[in-house]
């Protein structure tokens, strides 16, 4: 009787050794798991030349609402529309920031067509301090996606992908006022309250980032 091993278990394993080294390993996103090193979002500031572009028309302008008070979150899964005190709500100041951003725009000459709004009270408040004379739509697929399922923000990035990248006609730009993590979720980047994002619409869904103007910038562009 032989008392040697049996030499096929281990050539067979060493056979699919071989067969996995030259086989692909899957994915992380193939996986539904995030890259390990995504590439981190670079702000761009805003020139005067751009501003001169954006007062001839066809961009699509994405305002993030003003300051809010954080200790008083939304109350998920029970926020109501209708019900202010429900949510998280701005602030005085963030208002009067909303106010002065409005008053920026306007003394740059920049033209606002169609206003679509997130339907959280932070969001139109927002909208009503900065354009007190225009009235605007309220959007219930801007709503903010913080506290939602991948399945609940599906239309939501979807309905801001077409805002973002449907033709605007020159001489106006299209206005979005919503909330940051939709754009997080959207492209990987969370501009800071009162900031106002550009955007060139390239239809089919396909938009181009240019450049932010948040609060503190306005001053030195209107100078």
């Amino acid at each position: 009787m032989n008392d040697r091993p049996s030499l096929v278990p281990l050539l067979h394993s060493l056979a699919m050794l071989a067969l996995l080294a030259v086989l692909p390993l899957p994915s992380r996103a193939a996986e539904g798991l995030a890259p390990l090193a995504a590439a981190k979002f670079v702000e761009i500031p805003a020139t005067k030349p751009l501003l001169d572009a954006i007062r001839a028309g066809g961009f699509v302008l994405y305002l993030r609402h003003g300051t809010t008070d954080n200790s008083r979150p939304d109350r998920v899964p029970a926020v109501d529309f209708a019900d202010c005190s429900t949510q998280r709500p701005l602030t005085e100041d963030g208002r009067q920031l909303a106010a002065r951003v409005g008053e920026a725009i306007r003394k740059a000459g920049v033209p606002i067509g169609d206003i679509s709004v997130s339907p959280l009270c932070r969001a139109k408040e927002s909208a009503a301090a900065a354009f007190p004379e225009r009235t605007f739509a309220v959007d219930d697929l801007l709503m903010y996606t913080a506290n939602l399922t991948d399945g609940q923000k599906a239309p939501i990035i979807a309905n801001t992908r077409r805002l973002l990248s449907t033709p605007v006609s020159p001489g106006v730009n299209r206005l979005i006022i919503a909330h940051a993590p939709n754009l997080m979720d959207l492209i990987g980047y969370f501009p800071k309250e009162c900031t106002l994002v550009v955007f060139r619409p390239k239809g089919e869904g396909g938009f181009e980032y240019v450049s932010s103007i948040p609060p503190s910038l306005w001053p030195g562009l209107l100078n």
